[in-house]
């Protein structure tokens, strides 16, 4: 893996071909290169789940000082798991651009005792299509995505991040 530096962009993944998706782990290995950090997360696997992107994750990377999981990580990985898929969905399309978390929030429903899935899908079932009408007629737009965080079968977190797609540099 190269050395960043502050100030210079990662290189962009070249785009699929039109209509077809990226190949998620491939994704992921390239995500790592670009953000050295996520090397630290714990994400094991990245998938499609029909309209959601689900993460497997390992707790050990994530602990806290309880022997639980680590609160701050959690909402960095439903953070980056809703910029994933904002990302992934824009490139299915034929389109590179730069992606910003506006706004998140968490609610923590019950302590990560171990390995953990997170899934990511749009709040609402005509945000994708609202976001794809604000793309064509201003250049921009947003999304409102919803993750939550599973262990076993108990719902530990549930989080929510407003994504906004930047107009075309």
């Amino acid at each position: 893996m190269s050395r960043r530096e502050a100030g210079i962009p990662h290189p962009r993944l070249p785009l699929p071909q039109p209509g077809r998706r990226d190949d998620p782990q491939a994704f992921l290995t390239w995500l790592k290169a670009a953000i050295p950090a996520i090397e630290h997360l714990g994400i094991r696997t990245l998938q499609w789940q029909d309209s959601h992107l689900v993460a497997e994750l390992a707790l050990a990377p994530n602990l806290n000082d309880k022997g639980t999981g680590f609160g701050g990580a959690f909402a960095s990985q439903a953070i980056l798991l809703g910029w994933c898929w904002t990302t992934l969905w824009l490139r299915e399309r034929g389109i590179a651009r730069d992606i910003v978390v506006a706004e998140s929030s968490q609610r923590f429903l019950a302590p990560v005792l171990g390995d953990y899935r997170l899934n990511c899908g749009p709040e609402d079932s005509q945000g994708p299509d609202s976001l794809a009408q604000r793309l064509e007629s201003h250049g921009r737009g947003r999304i409102t995505l919803k993750q939550q965080l599973w262990c076993g079968d108990t719902l530990c977190l549930e989080a929510s991040g407003n994504y906004a797609v930047l107009p075309a540099a």
